[in-house]
């Protein structure tokens, strides 16, 4: 497997380090990304309090998600407001929900722009509704998001790359530890910043892998 968002939750392994049973790969399973995303959030507006969090109702790893935002959340003093959907006709809803109930950002559960396809969707509704957007969904600030912050795809593709070479080499699955993200990106989309009326802080644009003009 590779990039799977919570194979213990799903059934599919054991644990990480005995995966048991004939699947083996990389897992997303990483909590402290939910943390450097608020913290991001947090340096992009410190006065941040309340951040939405969209979430995709037909995936059981949701609720992950969710609560690794919400402990993260709650250990520097923010706020997380829940906004679960079934699909893209529930967006602008969730945006508008969101401005009513006062989040200043949102986070979106990358499978909407990984699986879904809805990245230029979702970056045009956070323009419409002002809302700063952050997504660990691959190349989302490429195509319109303001900020991308998670895995480094080219390096879990080679980690993918790694199992497929032992397991082909007779390596049992369940042998084969189950990794989580070691190497990390920062993208930012200037250009959307503008649009959305913001300026990104110095010290985020020098720490970024990527910057969009």
């Amino acid at each position: 497997m590779g990039t799977v968002a919570d194979p213990i939750g799903t059934g599919l392994i054991a644990n990480l380090a005995r995966p048991g049973g004939n699947i083996t790969g990389v897992s997303l399973m990483s909590p402290e990304l939910a943390g450097k995303r608020l913290e991001l959030l947090k340096e992009l507006a410190p006065g941040l309090a309340r951040v939405a969090f969209l979430a995709n109702g037909g995936d059981p790893a949701h609720r992950l998600f969710v609560k690794e935002t919400q402990d993260a959340a709650q250990k520097i003093g923010i706020h997380i407001q829940p906004l679960v959907v079934k699909g893209p006709d529930e967006f602008d809803g969730a945006f508008s929900a969101a401005i009513k109930e006062g989040s200043g950002a949102l986070i979106v559960q990358p499978l909407f722009i990984t699986i879904g396809g809805h990245a230029r969707t979702l970056a045009e509704l956070a323009i419409k509704y002002r809302l700063p957007t952050i997504s660990d969904g691959n190349q989302f600030a490429e195509l319109g998001g303001l900020i991308y912050y998670g895995p480094e795809r080219l390096a879990l593709d080679r980690r993918v790359a790694y199992y497929v070479d032992r397991i082909l080499r007779g390596t049992q699955p369940a042998d084969l530890p189950v990794e989580q993200p070691q190497t990390f990106a920062l993208v930012l989309n200037l250009q959307t910043a503008k649009r959305l009326g913001i300026a990104i802080p110095q010290s985020l644009l020098l720490r970024a892998d990527k910057v969009i003009k």
